[in-house]
């Protein structure tokens, strides 16, 4: 991505039980329901002007049920205006199989990603792979970011040859409106070409500003640079902190 190219907007629908919902540093007892229409969301999004929306199936997450009927169906109704990018249980060629025959655009792949990184090379001609590296303290978590993986976020990102992207979460940011960690997205994304989304911490449009406004690879916004390759927003969005509207506004600066 060339300097002044756009930075992504991916705002998140997490699935709960069919309900769209937000979790505090992963924790599934700290849960607060945005909305039991995930469909009417996404509509919402797409209409503001979003290009791509991230879902992700938290149950399948867990192992405890899916909700790809409903993934499916957000699919089908906006395919032809938005790219649909959806994780959680993705842990088989099978599953992404599912997931690409739906009109998914691309899948992200966590702890099967990191159990076994060759699956990515065989899901990806299947269908785009963004491998989701969520961390705390720069290790890499896995099951629902229920369990370290001992496995380093620096080493993890030479793992995957064939990602078209790297999803980063900062575990101890996300759904606290605590800002990003913009000095730690800029050493990750320094270690790869690959395109990398942020995730997680978001709470203003100031951090978008700062998101939007790293380089990576040269000296000066003048010198041949990368950009991140996108921003994932959920809670402030929901919050009200500001719009999607106001959000690709800033990011396309």
């Amino acid at each position: 991505m060339q300097p002044g190219a756009d930075v992504h907007l991916y705002p998140a629908i997490d699935l709960r039980r069919g309900r769209v919902v937000r979790l505090e540093q992963g924790d599934f007892a700290r849960e607060r329901v945005y909305g039991d229409d995930p469909l009417q969301v996404a509509r919402q999004f797409a209409d503001a002007g979003a290009t791509w929306v991230h879902i992700v199936d938290l149950d399948a997450a867990k192992g405890d049920g899916n909700n790809r009927e409903v993934v499916s169906r957000i699919a089908s109704a906006l395919g032809a205006s938005v790219q649909i990018q959806t994780g959680g249980g993705v842990r088989s060629l099978d599953d992404a199989q599912q997931l690409a025959d739906a009109g998914v655009a691309r899948v992200v792949m966590g702890s099967a990603a990191v159990r076994e990184p060759d699956l990515v090379d065989a899901v990806s001609r299947v269908v785009s792979v963004a491998v989701g590296l969520d961390h705390r303290n720069g290790e890499v978590a896995t099951d629902g970011w229920l369990r370290g993986s001992t496995l380093t976020l620096h080493a993890a990102v030479a793992n995957y040859p064939a990602a078209s992207a790297f999803v980063i979460t900062d575990i101890s940011r996300d759904g606290m409106l605590a800002g990003p960690d913009i000095d730690g997205l800029q050493e990750v994304a320094s270690l790869t070409t690959t395109p990398v989304i942020a995730s997680g911490g978001v709470a203003e449009l100031n951090d978008l500003r700062a998101l939007r406004d790293v380089r990576i690879g040269g000296s000066s916004p003048s010198d041949t640079s990368r950009t991140l390759g996108g921003v994932i927003v959920g809670k402030a969005i929901y919050e009200g902190r500001f719009t999607v509207a106001d959000a690709l506004k800033v990011l396309r600066a």
